[in-house]
């Protein structure tokens, strides 16, 4: 049975919304762009257009770099709200961190 964080991500990807989360104590902003399992775990490809991240800062100049595989399990205080999609121009390459994909954003 799918998480209640996993059920308003998939919703957000419906509708083309944004969540913002807590993840490994940083504030992040993200488009989610599919959702799906890996390992029996479950995650989400977001596009982070804004916030903090422990691994690298949001590249304005190069949003190719903003692409995160987050596990949905470690998101804290997740909102999903109305807002301007963001996304990439690579947002077409083929992912790699979900094994079994659930549903992906359509184009």
């Amino acid at each position: 049975m799918a998480s209640e964080k996993y059920i308003a991500i998939r919703q957000a990807i419906l509708n083309k919304h944004q969540v913002i989360a807590e993840y490994h104590g940083k504030i992040r902003k993200l488009c989610p762009h599919a959702i799906g399992h890996t390992n029996g775990k479950e995650y989400a490809l977001f596009y982070q257009f804004d916030g903090e991240s422990n691994s690298r800062t949001i590249d304005k100049n190069d949003p190719t770099k903003n692409w995160r595989c987050l596990n949905i399990a470690e998101l804290v205080d997740l909102y999903v709200v109305p807002g301007e999609w963001h996304t990439s121009l690579n947002h077409t390459k083929q992912q790699t961190c979900i094994k079994d994909i659930d549903l992906e954003v359509e184009y």
